[in-house]
């Protein structure tokens, strides 16, 4: 496998990460935001002059312009790459590209949500409601709701490979297991696969605990070049290689689903950084529903087609397992505001320098990250790890 040609002290390295405060209810997104870009900027010992590019999605009219008024910048590179769940996974591996060109020399990345609270509110755009415009009016009429078509897939997996719910409720126990470490998770508590199964049923095979929970969350990531990483504080984490990639947006032209466009980003990811999925130490994948990390597990590479039941279904995916995945509990137990792609950044990163207390991998030094937008519409893979090529 090659790597790619990064000219010297270019190569784009994570400096800093950091959440806003778990558990509160929030009225404004754009607080969110600002809280986990300080956090993050002070623990990567840049300040916020020094950001001169910012990759953001739009809360108000202009992306980014509006997060950027807000935090008083003027950036001279921009990213508003829209693609779902794995817009900052996308917008990562853009920004190692604007650091490597010389286009920016310190990006952040930030994102901010207030869904839960906006649900509890009322507001109608807490329903998540993807409008009809565009190829989506010819499925609309139809009802056609974005969970159900989650559970449509799965149900083609099952039928296809014998994958059975309960390894699929697996999945959820797993994340649950992971989230009792993790103190700043909205859920704690331990769950079995029977009461995954016995939950109320939301569109069938998924019952509640096979689907995300509904949070607010804020997050953000300093990235910064190797060269300028020299002069900063903490242990730096590099981007050694990215990809990205997007298949359909309407179901019906969806070409297979029991597989995704994390088949053709993953590979790419692990060729560019020169590494393979046995080389991974730690994992942090989308999981909007169960079946999302199931099948993306298979399109990454660390098991066959058709092989995900049997694969997280020992134990695997759990701290402690051969393979530890969403160590933070993931969307399914810890949080999931919206789009939870930066989130996955901020725990791998934090994996691999050691800072995770009793959720700790010991020795991890490659982290592999993949996001997931839409139903299988989008998907940006990251490998990240402690050291150089």
């Amino acid at each position: 496998m090659s790597t790619v040609t990064v000219p010297k002290g270019r190569r784009a390295v994570v400096a800093g990460v950091g959440l806003a405060s778990p558990g509160k209810v929030a009225t404004n997104p754009y607080a969110l935001i600002a809280q986990a870009s300080l956090r993050a900027l002070a623990e990567s010992g840049v300040s916020m002059a020094e950001v001169d590019g910012l990759a953001s999605t739009s809360l108000g009219t202009l992306a980014p312009i509006d997060v950027g008024e807000y935090l008083g910048l003027r950036p001279r590179w921009i990213d508003s790459t829209a693609v779902g769940g794995a817009s900052w996974e996308v917008m990562l591996a853009h920004a190692a590209d604007a650091i490597a060109a010389g286009h920016a020399d310190v990006v952040l990345l930030t994102y901010g949500s207030t869904a839960k609270s906006d649900l509890r509110r009322g507001l109608r755009t807490a329903n998540l409601n993807w409008g009809s415009r565009g190829p989506l009016q010819w499925e609309a009429p139809y009802g056609h709701t974005l969970i159900a078509k989650y559970a449509m897939a799965a149900r083609r997996h099952m039928h296809e490979f014998g994958t059975t719910i309960e390894q699929l409720a697996e999945v959820a126990v797993s994340a649950r297991a992971n989230a009792a470490d993790n103190p700043e998770a909205a859920y704690r508590d331990p769950i079995t696969v029977d009461e995954v199964l016995s939950g109320r049923m939301i569109a069938d095979p998924f019952t509640k605990l096979h689907c995300c929970i509904r949070s607010d969350g804020g997050a953000a990531a300093v990235v910064v070049s190797e060269e300028r990483a020299k002069d900063l504080p903490g242990t730096p984490v590099y981007v050694l290689g990215t990809g990205e990639n997007v298949s359909h947006v309407s179901t019906s032209q969806w070409p297979d689903m029991t597989t995704g466009p994390a088949s053709v980003s993953g590979p790419l990811a692990f060729e560019r950084a020169g590494v393979t999925p046995e080389d991974i130490d730690v994992c942090e994948i989308y999981d909007a529903f169960t079946y999302m990390l199931l099948m993306t597990m298979e399109d990454l590479g660390f098991c066959k087609k058709g092989e995900g039941g049997p694969f997280v279904a020992d134990g695997r995916l759990r701290l402690g397992g051969a393979l530890p995945t969403n160590t933070d509990g993931g969307g399914l137990s810890a949080c999931h505001p919206g789009q939870r792609g930066l989130f996955l950044v901020v725990e791998a990163v934090r994996q691999l320098r050691g800072e995770c207390g009793p959720r700790q991998v010991p020795d991890a030094k490659l982290a592999c990250v993949s996001g997931t937008g839409g139903w299988f519409c989008s998907s940006g893979t990251i490998i990240l790890g402690t050291e150089a090529p």
